[in-house]
């Protein structure tokens, strides 16, 4: 916990806070902005009716939804990132409402632009794509014709786009339910009574007391078996919105509807689920390792985040962590490396934890303004350090993205992000293991990417499987009760932890706790794109400049290419499951260090 006098000096130390000068100067410039979006928006109807005329007329029109975009990207930004720094203030809170929701109005007024140029004949198009003006439109022309058999009538788009603030209502629902209004009571500690909820649950069962462990399980579960018949509504109230919104459009099923703005093909889905699963055994090992690290006669579910070695008590100065991630990441080239570094030791970041700030950490790399990261960065923890080098790794992606990319095509996907951030953490790894003075230190490390592993390969795939099960379910005319639901999330546990493991009569409520399962067919992406970090830090830690230079075009493409075709850049093919079996195995490669690494110290 950071002190009340270095608090006091993180929040008044400028220099530890982002700069959002290159988004706008100041507040009053932001509201200046919005009301010269909402004025700009006003045009959007004069265009109707025009962009199939000529290839003039098309690029007049994309010419002000570029710049119109990117004004919408800085006021989103901008607002957003105010809010971070408070949750509790008003000012953020209502500049980000103020932004909806005139966002909002700008969608419904430009929903017919998207039928309207589906509807130019293709041999109009072909000729237009070859004049010069819409040189820079070609891939986002090409990716939203694809969508063309999917789009429906002006009408019917627009009644579309008046729905959209309404389909996120039962995950806003759910997290207003599991983090205002439920009341998780307190859990006894040798400190005192500790308030439970649903961001101090990952701190009690981190808890080295079992017994302390087990009573915060079974408190906080008890509160959502009060509430499980709200909270099985709510998710298949989501799931239904996913299956109607997939029929309206005419997708074959909800998740070929997700899958689609990616092309991503649903064989990529089943070869990760196929394929991790055909390789649980190192994860059983794995936790029958932790049993007898905890000298347990079985493991429980509240026992498998216990600590099986100390935290490494490492203090790592901000300034100390750059100059780490910098030498962990020279394989790159000083260009990636000074430009992060740059980036770190300036005003990328917002550094420290304050008093109403958001909690965690993320990078949000826009097009005009730096590639910001917001961290609650501690001096005592490693993983901070492994947590920077993460979100370097997106703001870098970011960074190339928008320097090689138009503004229509910079933008990458999630599928490609989770790459860019987790290759950064497996350099960071490799590094320290290499230079690390002590065994401890060694325990630790392989420890911790191992729990790492684990919770993005293993766990996500284990949602992916059950909102594959879900929807399939939903598609086939069965209701999604609290019961069904728990049933097929308790077959999922007993499959992905393995014959030893012991559950409560509760564990499978765990099913209606995820606040992911809120927005479908998306946590797949995480277990794929650590599978092709893994493979691609191997390439290039192995290999030479081609290797490199493979890798920056992978960085480059933005959204350029879809994800399966800019990982083949790269040098990974993801419609393969031959990158998820190597992970895998490396991660029964670790498992095998981390018993050797566990005999010698528990020999001592």
């Amino acid at each position: 916990m950071i002190s009340k006098r270095n608090f006091l000096c993180f929040k008044q130390a400028k220099e530890n806070t982002w700069d959002l000068s290159r988004l706008f100067p100041g507040d009053e410039a932001w509201n200046q902005g919005l009301e010269d979006y909402e004025k700009r928006a006003e045009r959007i109807p004069s265009f109707r009716g025009t962009l199939g005329k000529s290839a003039e007329s098309l690029a007049d029109y994309l010419d002000f939804s570029r710049d119109l975009g990117i004004l919408e990207e800085r006021l989103n930004y901008y607002a957003d990132l105010r809010q971070t720094e408070d949750e509790g203030s008003s000012l953020g809170r209502t500049m980000t409402g103020k932004f909806m929701m005139a966002a909002s109005k700008v969608q419904a007024l430009s929903s017919w632009a998207a039928p309207e140029i589906q509807a130019i004949p293709e041999g109009d198009m072909e000729r237009f794509l070859k004049q010069p003006r819409l040189a820079g439109y070609g891939v986002y022309l090409r990716k939203l014709l694809r969508y063309k058999p999917y789009i429906l009538s002006d009408r019917e788009e627009r009644i579309i786009a008046l729905h959209a603030e309404g389909e996120g209502l039962a995950q806003e629902t759910f997290s207003v339910l599991t983090n205002v209004d439920i009341d998780f009571g307190t859990v006894d500690t040798p400190e005192g009574p500790r308030p439970l909820s649903q961001s101090t649950w990952s701190v009690f069962m981190e808890n080295p007391d079992r017994d302390l462990r087990r009573r915060a399980y079974e408190t906080f579960y008890s509160r959502f078996e009060a509430h499980k018949t709200t909270l099985a509504s709510l998710y298949s109230g989501s799931v239904k919105n996913d299956v109607i919104h997939a029929r309206v459009r005419g997708f074959a099923s909800a998740r070929q509807a997700a899958l689609f703005p990616d092309k991503v093909d649903e064989t990529v889905y089943d070869n990760l689920i196929n394929a991790v699963s055909a390789g649980l055994g190192p994860l059983h090992r794995y936790y029958d390792l932790r049993r007898k690290a905890l000298q347990l006669p079985e493991l429980r579910h509240y026992d498998v985040y216990a600590p099986i070695v100390e935290k490494a008590v490492k203090r790592t100065s901000w300034n100390e962590a750059v100059d780490l991630i910098s030498r962990a990441l020279a394989p790159l080239g000083d260009e990636y490396v000074d430009t992060l570094r740059a980036g770190l030791l300036g005003r990328w970041a917002d550094r420290y934890e304050n008093k109403g700030k958001r909690s965690g950490a993320f990078s949000a790399g826009s097009y005009t303004g730096d590639p910001y990261i917001l961290m609650n960065y501690k001096d005592d923890s490693v993983r901070d350090v492994f947590t920077l080098a993460h979100e370097g790794g997106h703001s870098m992606h970011s960074w190339y993205s928008a320097r090689a990319n138009p503004f229509m095509h910079y933008g990458y996907t999630i599928f490609e992000a989770e790459v860019a951030s987790t290759f950064n953490e497996e350099l960071l790894f490799r590094y320290l293991l290499k230079t690390a003075e002590s065994r401890e230190l060694k325990l630790y490390l392989v420890n911790k990417r191992l729990d790492d592993l684990l919770a993005t390969l293993y766990r996500q795939t284990m949602f992916a499987e059950f909102e594959r099960r879900t929807h399939e379910l939903e598609e086939g005319g069965t209701p999604l009760t609290a019961d069904i639901l728990r049933a097929e999330y308790r077959k999922l546990l007993e499959k992905y932890f393995g014959p030893r493991m012991v559950f409560e009569e509760s564990s499978d409520l765990e099913g209606l706790r995820i606040p992911h399962f809120y927005r479908a067919f998306y946590v797949y992406k995480y277990a794929t794109g650590v599978s092709a970090s893994l493979a691609l830090a191997e390439r290039v830690l192995a290999g030479g400049e081609t290797e490199r230079r493979d890798y920056f075009a992978f960085l480059k493409s933005g959204g350029s290419r879809f994800p399966i075709e800019s990982l083949k850049v790269a040098g990974v093919d993801m419609s393969s499951p031959a990158p998820v079996e190597a992970a895998c195995k490396a991660f029964d490669r670790m498992v095998g260090e981390l018993e050797g690494l566990l005999n010698v110290s528990l020999t001592r």
